[in-house]
């Protein structure tokens, strides 16, 4: 029941939470949840290369169109709790140190999230160093979030929450494993929408258009049912842990 869920979305750069979690999230927005969203860089050095191209282009003007875009297209997926931490990228390893690591696990344990989002556990995104950084970050600070031993003032430990990892780009290069796929048919032209203000990277907005098809035709395939036409996919951190088998 997604009703009344609290999730925390943890980004490497300005639009990988849409590219890839926002018609998640914007389900889960939708269905009552409530959703916390990171973005740990603007990916400026990285993510940025069609904005480098204008004439005249800064360091501070790649910046400011960065944040309009995700500004706009988390407007448009219904986030209401978005942070923008401004650290550097590519690489953006030497960027998560003691004191960034704290302030996550402050976040993680005001949250409470029972999900988090955040890049693919596997940590062999082909293409892109900064995302294996911080999917080993995050889950390292919430194992940390869990500890009575880690004392951070006016904070609580939280109790073990369900870690889920993004399906990267170039998926098979990649060596993502599917965990779980989540029907997005309800907002998926909110998804679109939110892709579409991203100019800087608009190559993939064709392909994770496509993905979201290729995942659609999947989830039928595996559900059985048939009104699922798109589709995420996300690996499990964990395995699920119940009384039953689901």
């Amino acid at each position: 029941m997604i009703q009344g869920k609290k999730m925390l979305v943890v980004s490497a750069h300005a639009a990988d939470y849409v590219w890839r979690s926002g018609g998640t999230i914007a389900k889960y927005i939708k269905n009552g949840a409530e959703v916390h969203v990171v973005v740990l860089s603007f990916g400026i050095r990285g993510e940025s290369n069609d904005l480098w191209k204008k004439e005249g282009a800064t360091y501070e003007s790649v910046k400011a169109e960065r944040l309009a875009e995700t500004t706009e297209a988390a407007r448009i997926l219904g986030i209401e709790h978005i942070e923008f931490w401004d650290l550097p990228d590519y690489p953006m390893a030497p960027a998560l140190d003691e004191a960034v690591r704290e302030r996550l696990i402050r976040k993680i344990r005001e949250v409470r999230p029972d999900i988090i989002l955040t890049h693919d556990k596997n940590g062999e995104d082909v293409l892109n160093p900064d995302h294996n950084a911080v999917s080993r970050f995050v889950f390292e600070s919430s194992i940390q979030a869990n500890s009575n031993g880690v004392r951070i003032e006016g904070t609580k430990t939280t109790k073990q929450m369900r870690l889920f990892g993004f399906e990267p780009h170039q998926t098979e290069l990649s060596r993502f494993f599917p965990g779980e796929l989540i029907d997005i048919t309800e907002v998926y032209d909110q998804k679109v929408a939110a892709m579409k203000c991203f100019k800087a990277q608009s190559h993939l907005i064709e392909y994770y258009t496509e993905r979201a098809f290729l995942r659609g035709n999947h989830i039928r395939r595996i559900s059985g049912n048939q009104t699922y036409k798109y589709a995420e996919c996300f690996s499990n951190f964990f395995p699920v842990a119940g009384e039953e088998l689901v």
